[in-house]
Formats: C-alpha cells, structure tokens, sequence
C-alpha cells in the first residue's frame, strides 16, 4: 500500500475540508504526509482550521477509511488521481474547485488537445438525439475526447455515438465506481472502458444521492475545452453546468430550438443571454475553436507565430527572469486574481509555451 496515496485520500475524509481548504492545507504543510504529521500549534495557525476539524486531523481516523478504499483500487485496478499529478486533467487542475482526488478507470489519457462535453437533458426529444448523433459523427475526425455524466437522454446518446465512432468517451459520475447509475448504461460504460473510461471523485460506497450531481457537473465543466448543451428545460444540470463553465472560462455552445418547446427553453436562454453561442453543426465548433487545420500543423504555427495578448505578455516576461515560478509568485507580480492566471497560464502550456512542474510551479518551455 502507498503510503502517500493513504495521506491524499486522508486529506479528503477530513470533515469541515473541502477542495479549497484542503488545497490549502497541503500547501501550508508542505504535502498531504506532512499535513497528519503538523504540530498542534502549527495547524491552529492555519486559516479557516477550527477545532472540531483539528481534532480530526489529529486523531487521524480518517485514516482507517482511506485505507479501506485503498484495498479497493488495487482490486479494481483504479487509478488514483492526486490534484498533484502529471497524470491529473490539466484542465480541471487549474479550476480553483478542482477535486483534491478523482479516481478513473480507463485507457484514454486525459490529458488530449481537444476535449468537447456534451450535456443535455434526461427526457431527449427526438430533434435532439438526432442533432446529437450528427454532432459526434462530425467530431470523429477532430480528435477530441467527448466528456458526460453517463445519464439517460443525450449524455447517453453522446457516449454511445462516441463508441460506435470510435471516438474515446469519459463518463463523469456522481457516485463511486462500485456501481453504475443508471443500471441501464452498465452495458454502455463497460463498452465505454474498452475506449475512455469512466472518472469520478467520489469513493466506493457512495450513493448517487441528488447533491452529488451539481459536484459531478464541476467536473465535466472542469475537463473540457468546449461544452455543448444540447438540450435542457429553463432548469436542471445543463445549465448549471453551462454555468459552471462559463465561470471556467471554457466555451459554451448551444442547440437553439424552437420557441415554446420546453426542453428547448434552456438552451434559447443560453444563447439570448449570450451565455453559449448558438450551434448548428460541428463546423461552428470548429471555426471558434480555430480547430480548422491539422494538429500538428496547428502546434507548430501556434509556437512559431504565436501573438501574446497583454496578460500573456506579463506572465511570459515574469517567467524569463525567473528559472520557475509558482502561482502565487506570479500573482503578487502580476497583480493579477489566481483565478485569471490559472486559464492563462493553461493556454500557454497547451501551445508550448510553458511548462508544468510539481507543485503548482511554471517554467519556459
């Protein structure tokens, strides 16, 4: 058994910590080994560390669960992802509310070029399992990743598409990967497994209780860089994670439908608020994306001729006199939210531009 892998789970169980907090803890301690290991006196130091919380990580019995999920990612041959890792979503990493652990089954690296989620309502009409259908039929020759949550109506209809097109499709889940929910998908994530994989931050043992879907929408949010709402009523977890997205900085695209249908009405919303921009094809995806030309072609243009906006500018320059630098050295010189410098500094990393180091730390590439 890992001994690291224990204290980045134990991190997790703590009661009173959640991603945010539990981030911070591990930076003030220096890791998640040394946040069990803290002195008393160390730990009441600690913004937003109380005493009912103290005295969880002290007595350590956290520990005996995260011990008991350990025995049973090695039986199922789970990976176990620390928000640390190089193996870790990028993309999700730098999202302040990333999850501290997700554990993923599967072959596809997550970490591609192009990542696309495509979400939707459970009660999918007709006109929008056909748009859906068409949409990932056209995606196939992008190389992307179709990201969901594996519920019935188009998450469904987007993960199944994906695996006839031979396209690897990850299904976020609001659960542990003990079981499979809905029961009638079980077939499909297994077919799923052969070619994505399935993704979630919650541990065996976990229900799929209704609070756990607007945190498993973070997630599908977090992973992309295009999310496409196919359809959705005025409320539900489409549009809550369309909202989720556009707070990441990620592009949202939505189906536009025809006034007065119901499960078109979310989507309209989206797109008259000019929250998501309107879709009526994967080319539209393609032009915004500037995911016209080849990929090999496109990384060595984007290297060779690449335009620095203002802020990129600043990040580069802070970075040329300096061997490395962290998120926070960065923030303090830019003057810049850490918010604003994570999706930067994701960009510049996608183009070559900069590097990812252990840490949370950023170099030239």
């Amino acid at each position: 058994m890992s001994t690291q892998l224990l204290y980045n789970i134990g991190i997790t169980l703590i009661p009173g910590v959640g991603d945010v907090n539990g981030k911070k803890l591990v930076a003030y301690c220096g890791g998640s080994e040394a946040v069990f290991k803290e002195k008393r006196k160390s730990l009441e130091k600690i913004p937003g560390i109380g005493g009912f919380t103290l005295q969880q990580i002290l007595n350590q019995k956290v520990l005996q669960r995260a011990e008991e999920e350990i025995e049973f990612i090695e039986r199922f041959k789970i990976s176990p992802l620390f928000f640390l890792d190089k193996k870790y979503p990028k993309r999700l990493q730098h999202c302040v509310d990333s999850p501290i652990m997700i554990y993923y089954k599967g072959t596809t690296d997550l970490n591609q070029q192009r990542v696309v989620g495509i979400v939707g309502t459970r009660n999918a009409t007709s006109y929008g399992k056909h748009f859906c259908e068409q949409l990932v039929e056209s995606l196939a020759s992008l190389s992307v990743i179709v990201v969901s949550g594996l519920a019935y109506g188009i998450d469904s209809c987007a993960h199944r598409e994906s695996v006839k097109h031979n396209i690897p499709t990850i299904g976020v889940l609001a659960h542990g990967l003990d079981r499979i929910y809905p029961n009638a998908n079980k077939s499909l994530a297994e077919r799923m497994l052969e070619n994505g994989g399935l993704l979630t931050d919650f541990m065996s043992q976990t229900n799929p209780d209704k609070e756990n879907f607007p945190k498993r929408n973070r997630i599908v949010a977090g992973m992309v860089d295009a999310l496409v709402v196919v359809e959705s009523a005025k409320r539900g977890g489409a549009l809550i994670t369309a909202d989720i997205a556009n707070s990441y900085s990620r592009d949202v695209f939505a189906l536009p439908g025809r006034v007065g249908d119901r499960f078109s009405e979310g989507c309209n919303f989206l797109i008259k608020t000019n929250r998501a921009a309107m879709l009526e094809g994967a080319s539209d995806i393609k032009y915004i994306m500037r995911w016209d030309e080849d990929l090999t072609k496109q990384a060595k243009q984007t290297k060779l001729f690449r335009e620095f906006t203002t802020e990129e500018t600043i990040i580069v320059d802070i970075l040329k006199a300096n061997a490395e630098a962290g998120i926070d050295d960065i923030m303090v010189q830019s003057q810049m939210p850490s918010s604003k410098i994570a999706g930067l500094l994701l960009n510049l990393e996608f183009d070559g531009i900069v590097s990812a180091l252990p840490g949370k730390r950023y170099k030239l590439s």
